[in-house]
């Protein structure tokens, strides 16, 4: 075999190889190869849009946090400001119920007095009548005196 005509029938064969790699099997690894890079941009640029969903949601969750504790702290000062005004409200009624039973009880008291007068003067005019009767040694009719004790009642 002439050493010539191999080169050249090699020379052939490898172009005719490179032109059937070249036609049908770089195409296909290059697609290959653009698709897993496309995948792998895609990959990274979700991590970097869930980065910043989840920064976003971590300003929310702040936010609503925030929020929270100041509805609460505003709760918490509304139920003492209404605490109190519970109290001033229960402590008004109570000095009113004070009142009422201080003049009931005076009221209650000024009548005793008056009924304690009342039975101090008809003793003391059963007294007066007994006294009486001792000094004059004889029987005093307190019903038929009962104007004179009467009058005797008022004076006293």
């Amino acid at each position: 075999m002439n050493l010539n005509a191999t080169l050249f029938f090699q020379m052939i064969v490898f172009f005719v190889l490179a032109w059937f790699t070249m036609k049908f099997i770089w195409p296909p690894l290059t697609k290959a190869m653009d698709d897993r890079r496309q995948k792998i941009a895609d990959g990274l640029a979700a991590a970097e849009k869930g980065k910043a969903d989840l920064a976003q949601a971590q300003a929310r969750i702040n936010l609503i946090e925030a929020n929270a504790k100041s509805e609460t702290h505003t709760r918490m000062v509304e139920a003492e400001k209404q605490a109190a005004a519970i109290i001033d409200q229960a402590r008004r009624e109570a000095e009113a119920e004070k009142a009422r039973i201080l003049a009931q009880a005076q009221q209650d008291a000024q009548q005793e007095v008056q009924r304690a007068r009342e039975a101090l003067r008809a003793d003391v005019a059963a007294l007066a009548v007994k006294g009486a009767e001792q000094i004059l040694k004889r029987e005093v009719d307190a019903n038929a005196h009962a104007g004179l004790l009467d009058q005797l009642k008022a004076q006293l």
